[in-house]
């Protein structure tokens, strides 16, 4: 087997097993040709089947050179995968990325916006024009929903069941979450639909996308990025923020009042809970205001005598 064949299997595999979306699709095939590009250009000639841990570590130290801890953890991970779909295809019978340790990274933590800076944003936002409703609309869906910016976009009429009080969500992998929606978000929502989207020229292939630009298109995600940045600059807002902080402060602010994990993971659509976890971090005071709330010892502390 090729190079060539091997990734063009890899691919089918992930997308027809794993059931990635096209991004994630990308990025692990980037992975695998940033090694194909490594060998051709020394002339390196294993296959996928025989190269040997020694020339993997040769790629990764050559690439280290290049690129930050977090994207060479990165292209680690999406090797490993690759060899690991190899392996169980039985191409080889190891994985020469046993041995490569991952970078050490400090966790990123997400940037989230107070509900202070949310309300400002929309405030600002010029409801006298027709965009201005449907931005409005569409701000008060990415906070109240907590959806990727891609899930907003191709959000559809025919998603909206307002009546049960949820929209359906197609996220990552083409999987699809039902979603609560606040009363109020659904007005707005109401408002832009019968007032402003009612008068724009549908293009054909568009006609049940809910948010749609002049065109009559669904709007891309970078239409998103612009709207944003613009209300935040006029806001007088300093602070590097995109869609995707709406979706950290849906996420936060409900962990703040008391929201459970889990169902935050189930609303964000996460597969795994260690994902959601990473919200965790935002207000550690809390935390230890429930222990001294709610645990025995803590309780003791006001009537019981503690023990030594």
């Amino acid at each position: 087997m090729n190079w060539e064949q091997a990734l063009k299997d890899y691919r089918h595999y992930l997308r027809i097993e794993r059931g990635l979306a096209v991004n994630s699709l990308e990025n692990y095939s980037l992975d695998v040709k940033k090694l194909m590009l490594f060998l051709k250009e020394r002339s390196i000639s294993f296959s996928p089947a025989t190269i040997p841990a020694e020339v993997v570590q040769q790629f990764i130290y050559e690439t280290a050179k290049e690129v930050n801890a977090r994207s060479q953890a990165r292209i680690l991970s999406g090797l490993r995968s690759f060899f690991n779909y190899l392996i169980f295809e039985d191409y080889r019978k190891d994985n020469p990325m046993e041995l490569i340790e991952s970078p050490k990274i400090g966790r990123k933590l997400p940037d989230t916006l107070s509900q202070e800076d949310i309300d400002k944003l929309i405030a600002t936002i010029d409801l006298s024009t027709p965009e201005g409703e449907r931005n409005r609309a569409m701000l008060e869906t990415l906070y109240s929903c907590g959806l990727r910016v891609s899930e907003l976009t191709a959000l559809k009429i025919s998603d909206l069941f307002f009546d049960e009080g949820f929209i359906k969500v197609t996220g990552k992998g083409d999987k699809q979450r039902f979603v609560p929606i606040a009363n109020a978000t659904q007005k707005l929502i109401d408002i832009y639909k019968n007032e402003v989207r009612v008068h724009i020229t549908t293009q054909k292939g568009h006609e049940d996308i809910l948010f749609l630009n002049r065109r009559g298109k669904q709007l891309t995600r970078a239409m998103i990025f612009t709207i944003i940045k613009r209300l935040a600059e006029k806001t007088g807002l300093h602070k590097n923020i995109s869609p995707h902080t709406f979706r950290h402060s849906f996420a936060t602010h409900l962990l703040q009042n008391g929201a459970d994990l889990r169902a935050i993971q189930q609303m964000l659509g996460h597969e795994s809970i260690t994902t959601t976890e990473v919200y965790m971090h935002v207000d550690r005071s809390q935390l230890a205001e429930v222990v001294h709330k709610y645990h025995p010892r803590s309780l003791g502390e006001a009537g019981a005598e503690p023990f030594d």
